[in-house]
């Protein structure tokens, strides 16, 4: 019996690399992998990306807008894929859950028709993890493809009245614990914490700093538009501020790639600018900063202190961190100075400077439209060790000052346990170094909803800031 000849079996279709997709999927796993800071891990790919002619402007704009928008919403997208998947959450693979984030923003969040969306979704996994994966990734995809962000939230979050912040967590993609200290810290109704809440998710402005000394905010203004108005606007508060619109690139500002000028929040600014201005009876030739990694706040403390011909110790007990703090100094007029130092152990003598800031490590939440991966990386037990950390800096700077001398607490978070508790407490049992309030706020004039006092907290709902918060403080004994 003769037998048919074998048709040639077809080979599976290679799959094609998607330098964009590509480049997200590394940003995001670098994110998982080594709680690396998007913003730290983003710019360096996208340079490489531009340097092998892989990328464009719009490849540059969609890549960015992938990594931030998956990583705003993620635990929203996470409830979604939750929902579209035959498997719990906790079973899948964290690459494949990663490559499902990217295709479910694509479909959520972007105007990327769904068809596509779900296409270039597939082939990414098909690149990145293989057939299998990207099987299941396509199946899920349809699944999530069949409603908008707002028919799946709708049908994924309780009711407001029934549960309030699991809600609010749901339709705002804030974790639940992290709605519940914003809302106690902001106080008020539903309507602040969803203004709040929907802020964060938005993308900041990045707004720039001209040094005192070295440059104007009017020459930085004029630099930046370089001839077109619509590319800068001044600070709406600081008057050293410049904002870039539509997402400016500071690097090709010549003042930043100078130094002349730096990349700052206008609410750190307002934090320095007040503690400058504040009411100082005898000398003021000694200023400490004592958090000073990694260099913007020290950078324009330098040049504040040197027009008054003070001279600004910058502490920072990490070296990589201190040799970032020697750079934003670099070129300040003045003898200022980089200790790598601990300022819960300080070298220095107590009683010794006029001015301190400590700007303390914190949990971050005032920054989650810069750090959004903050929002999900950080635990509320972290808020202990932290605590204990934050007091003892407070109450070293408070040592660190002279009797009469300013000192200013402050924070990139808005959290009660990291702001005005740690105050209390520390005005409460200050050890060796007694201390008062300074109403703060007569010292950021123009700046609107400042509240009762005599501390300062700001918002991004509000003033368009990080939710910087400062305390200061005057030395009493």
């Amino acid at each position: 019996m003769s037998s048919r000849p074998r048709r040639p079996t077809s080979r599976p279709r290679r799959p094609r690399r998607d330098p964009v997709r590509v480049l997200a999927f590394d940003a995001l796993r670098a994110v998982e992998e080594r709680d690396a800071y998007a913003n730290l891990v983003l710019p360096p790919l996208l340079r490489r990306g531009r340097d092998a002619g892989e990328l464009d402007a719009r490849d540059t704009a969609l890549a960015t807008e992938l990594v931030y928008g998956t990583l705003r919403w993620q635990g929203s997208y996470d409830a979604v894929i939750d929902a579209c998947s035959d498997r719990p959450l906790a079973g899948i693979d964290p690459p494949v859950l990663d490559v499902l984030r990217i295709g479910t923003h694509q479909l959520l969040g972007t105007r990327i028709p769904g068809h596509a969306a779900v296409s270039s979704a597939v082939e990414l996994a098909r690149y990145v993890l293989g057939e299998g994966p990207a099987r299941f990734v396509n199946a899920v995809l349809r699944r999530v493809a069949a409603d908008d962000l707002r028919g799946w939230l709708d049908r994924l979050a309780p009711p407001f009245e029934r549960d309030p912040e699991r809600h609010l967590s749901l339709v705002h993609a804030h974790p639940r614990w992290v709605v519940s200290a914003l809302w106690d810290a902001l106080g008020g109704g539903r309507e602040d914490i969803e203004r709040l809440l929907a802020a964060d998710n938005e993308r900041p402005q990045v707004t720039l700093v001209a040094r005192p000394g070295r440059s104007t905010a009017a020459e930085l203004l004029t630099a930046a538009r370089d001839g077109d108005e619509g590319r800068a606007l001044p600070g709406r508060w600081s008057p050293l501020a410049v904002r870039l619109t539509e997402g400016g690139d500071p690097g090709a500002v010549p003042q930043v790639c100078d130094g002349l000028a730096g990349v700052q929040d206008e609410g750190s600014q307002l934090v320095a600018l007040a503690l400058a201005a504040a009411p100082l009876e005898g000398a003021d030739a000694r200023w400490l900063d004592g958090c000073a990694g990694p260099g913007g706040k020290a950078a324009l403390l330098g040049a504040l202190a040197a027009e008054r011909g003070a001279a600004l110790l910058a502490a920072e007990p990490r070296p990589h961190r201190a040799r970032l703090v020697r750079r934003a100094l670099a070129g300040t007029p003045g003898a200022h100075q980089v200790a790598i130092a601990d300022s819960t152990r300080p070298p220095w003598r107590s009683g010794t400077f006029d001015r301190v800031l400590v700007d303390v490590p914190c949990t971050g939440l005032g920054a989650l439209r810069r750090r959004p991966e903050s929002r999900w990386r950080r635990r509320p037990g972290d808020l202990e060790g932290l605590a204990s950390l934050q007091r003892g800096l407070l109450r070293q700077a408070l040592a660190a000052a002279r009797p009469g001398g300013v000192v200013g607490y402050a924070t990139c978070s808005p959290h009660l346990a990291e702001t005005r508790a740690v105050v209390a407490d520390v005005l409460k049992k200050p050890g060796q170094a007694a201390a008062e309030w300074i109403d703060a706020r007569p010292l950021l004039p123009g700046v609107p909803e400042l509240g009762a006092g005599p501390d300062v907290q700001l918002w991004p709902h509000r003033h368009g800031t990080d939710a910087m918060y400062l305390a200061l403080l005057r030395r009493t004994g």
